[in-house]
């Protein structure tokens, strides 16, 4: 592909990461160091493998749309972790790699003998990550994470939908994706800082502390105020107007920033120079202070206009705005496709399969993908033989044992 970076200008080129994490958070981290350009082996149960490949839509008879998301850039071998060959392989793979990344529950990694101790006891310059549900120093060490729960206990859901209406979950498990990149940015930075040093880190990171993390500017508010914040929906929360908003013939969005843009709005966009020379909106703090009388003539005014006429008078008027795409409709745009942001990659049994490409780009160049998401252990011999030179008599002596 002539607009991506080749493999051997890729960032990452050379590091190796042992995936040994399952779902969502482990695998994204993973999935990141991949896509920059590390060698990333997931090591999955023999028999059913992450848990995710019976999540979504089947694609072909051991992957799906869930774990194809996740895992692109990857190779797949099986290991049973909870046998003792099993356990000793991975740890002879843990010696050869930069990198570890492990979600087990608490405690889990140092039954196997897999833990960071262990592991760092003869590779000083190892990178492991430990990704758990709570502070793996506190009384919840041993809860189990799961995204749903931490959006309800760190105060998302309460941030989130309308204020006459229950408080409600991200459409995405937004907690495992920003544990997954906070986690990424950990090991980038401890991988920068062995350069220097020669020495590894053991990176701890807690889904609770990334889904407090994410609250963000409404966390702050929040303790400011003492109390939480309303919720306004598809609102902001203190710009206005700035938002979703209904045409005659579909939704849009009008993201007015400042005060100019705000009078630019009111006598170009919807012909009502009187809003703009209103006292009462003058300001945006004036304008949040009057936000029902003046969003109640806002939405007046767009009702009466196709969206069509409105997103042109708004692009003229140098606003900012947007339709509000269904989510097919998004990825098949235009835009989608001339970015080259959805691909397709060929698939050993349904022939091939949509695969959504990195979002990283250097020198202009988008970084590509070198394999698509993989079948249940599609590299295990491979590995086995190349990194660990067993034989074949060895490989199938392992595969009869149901170690892989």
């Amino acid at each position: 592909m002539s607009d991506t970076v080749q493999p051997r200008a890729l960032p990452l080129a050379g590091v190796r990461v042992l995936d040994l994490s399952r779902v969502l958070a482990g695998p994204w981290c993973a999935m990141v160091l991949a896509d920059l350009g590390a060698e990333v082996v997931k090591v999955e149960h023999p028999e059913r493998g992450d848990d995710t490949r019976d999540w979504g839509i089947r694609v072909g008879s051991t992957q799906t749309t869930y774990f194809n998301s996740v895992n692109r850039n990857k190779e797949s071998m099986t290991l049973d972790l909870q046998s003792p060959q099993g356990q000793q392989i991975a740890r002879e793979l843990a010696r050869q790699s930069d990198v570890v990344i492990q979600n087990f529950k608490f405690g889990g990694a140092e039954k196997m003998g897999l833990g960071y101790a262990e592991l760092s006891s003869d590779h000083p310059g190892l990178i492991y990550c430990s990704i758990s549900g709570y502070d793996r120093t506190g009384p919840e060490a041993a809860r189990p994470g799961y995204d749903l729960v931490v959006q309800g206990e760190a105060g998302l859901m309460a941030l989130n939908g309308e204020a006459d209406r229950p408080p409600l979950k991200f459409g995405v498990a937004a907690v495992d994706l920003f544990t997954g990149m906070y986690a990424a940015q950990a090991v980038l930075a401890a991988l920068y800082e062995r350069e220097r040093t020669g020495k590894g880190r053991h990176i701890e990171m807690a889904l609770f502390d990334c889904g407090l993390m994410i609250t963000a500017y409404y966390g702050l508010e929040a303790l400011v105020g003492g109390e939480d914040p309303p919720r306004y929906g598809n609102a902001h929360p203190s710009i206005i107007p700035y938002g979703v908003f209904d045409a005659a013939d579909g939704p849009l969005v009008i993201t007015v920033g400042n005060n100019s843009q705000f009078e630019r709005f009111c006598r170009e966009v919807i012909e009502r120079p009187d809003l703009a020379d209103d006292a009462r909106f003058k300001t945006n703090l004036e304008r949040s202070a009057n936000r029902a009388v003046l969003v109640a003539e806002i939405d007046r005014e767009l009702r009466s206009r196709p969206r069509r006429e409105l997103l042109a008078r708004l692009s003229a008027a140098c606003i900012p705005c947007g339709e509000v795409a269904g989510l097919n409709e998004a990825l098949t745009s235009p835009r989608a496709l001339a970015g080259g942001l959805v691909t397709m990659q060929p698939h050993p049994e349904a022939g091939s399969t949509p695969v959504l490409a990195p979002p990283y780009r250097f020198d202009g160049m988008r970084m590509p993908i070198r394999h698509a998401p993989p079948p249940l252990g599609n590299a295990t011999q491979q590995i086995l033989e190349a990194r660990l030179g067993l034989s074949a008599d060895k490989i199938a002596e392992l595969k009869a044992q149901g170690v892989i």
